[in-house]
């Protein structure tokens, strides 16, 4: 058992954490305030392969791992939850069509994500239909060789950016399990009838792009069928399994980033002749904080490793996830804590992540979602 990164990790992690550093800081502040898209960043990080790092390299990705991908995103985070946030969703599907799609759908829709000006995203959640996936009434009607997609989606990333987005469809409503119901189309956003808005006024991550998608008689072809009709539910849950990792990542990240603020502050903060950290009190707040995401770090990088060994761990995921993502909001308070008044005011970086923290217990599996995977792991069919 090594708990050592490798050089080219290491180097990777280096490359992430300086680009961060180089790109993110000046700018993320007015970002969130404008809810405006890092353009310009987003180029930059595709110029240095940083973006869907476990894309194949026969595919035009870097041919890295789930483990490097949750790295980079941690180093990303740790700087600015929002620019991280888009970054990480650039690619957010490609998992899906990795696992799922046939050689010529990975051969068309991958490489154009790094050759060039792609984004995609992956629309699943609906106004009457979040933690229920099964109960999507979005619809896919086959007619000759098409289907004709008819509904809406919500919060769905990069819906008003992206260039083609995977689209979770009812397309067998007789079907009577209710988990062979769904298939997943690509869609084109440039396709007669598509439609997106965006979704304004988040409390965090507000320099990445959420919408509300519609769907009226958009007509794909068969072929832009993702894996077998009916069998949508079961990749979107094999999918959970992979963005799970690095979305816990994320919460390791900002767990960090205010930590290391935490840090700072209570160094330079002086009340009653001398810095606050020199107060037991203080102490024990920064070790807990500390032993927090140093253990969520451990799960997170168990999770992706056990990945990239083709041996996926469901409740392992599902256990990242959940407790990241709640380390991420516990940090955060109390970092925000020691900072005092000073921190609930925007000259602050600590306000930005505070905002940011919660959404992290909500997508991509709520944390009672990921209680419901991790106790069904455990105790099995009951």
């Amino acid at each position: 058992m090594d708990f050592n990164l490798t050089q080219e990790q290491q180097i990777i992690q280096k490359a992430a954490r300086e680009f961060a550093k180089g790109e993110f800081t000046g700018v993320a502040r007015e970002l969130d305030i404008n809810e405006a898209y890092p353009t310009e960043i987003v180029k930059k990080a595709r110029e240095l392969d940083l973006m869907g790092l476990f894309i194949p390299e026969e595919y035009g990705g870097p041919g890295l791992g789930y483990l490097e991908q949750a790295m980079v995103l941690e180093e990303f985070w740790k700087i600015d939850p929002g620019i991280g946030q888009q970054l990480s969703s650039v690619t957010f599907g490609a998992e899906e069509l990795i696992l799922f799609g046939t050689e010529e759908q990975k051969k068309k829709w991958l490489p154009p994500l790094f050759e060039g000006d792609a984004v995609m995203g992956f629309a699943i959640t609906e106004p009457d239909a979040g933690s229920d996936t099964a109960a999507a009434t979005t619809t896919a009607v086959r007619e000759g060789d098409e289907y004709v997609i008819n509904g809406s989606k919500v919060m769905i990333g990069n819906g008003t950016v992206g260039t083609f987005m995977l689209v979770y469809c009812l397309t067998s409503p007789e079907e009577e399990r209710k988990t062979a119901r769904h298939s997943i189309l690509i869609v084109e956003t440039d396709r007669n009838g598509y439609k997106a808005e965006p979704m304004h006024g988040k409390m965090g991550l507000r320099a990445s792009d959420t919408s509300a998608v519609y769907f009226n008689n958009v007509r794909v072809p068969r072929e832009n069928l993702l894996g077998a009709e009916g069998n949508g539910f079961i990749q979107l849950m094999k999918f959970f399994d992979h963005s799970r990792s690095y979305v816990a990542g994320h919460g390791v990240g900002l767990a960090q980033g205010a930590l290391d603020m935490a840090i700072k502050h209570v160094k330079g903060r002086k009340q009653f002749g001398r810095p606050i950290g020199s107060f037991q009190v203080t102490q024990f707040k920064i070790a807990e904080m500390a032993t927090k995401v140093e253990t969520a770090r451990a799960m997170v990088y168990k999770s992706a490793w056990l990945l990239d060994q083709g041996k996926p761990d469901t409740k392992l995921t599902a256990m990242a996830k959940l407790y990241a993502c709640h380390v991420a909001v516990e940090v955060v308070d109390e970092s925000l804590q020691l900072h005092g008044g000073y921190g609930y005011f925007n000259d602050y970086d600590i306000e930005r992540f505070y905002r940011a923290a919660k959404v992290l217990e909500i997508y991509e599996g709520t944390k009672e979602v990921e209680k419901i995977v991790i106790s069904r792991e455990i105790l099995g069919k009951l």
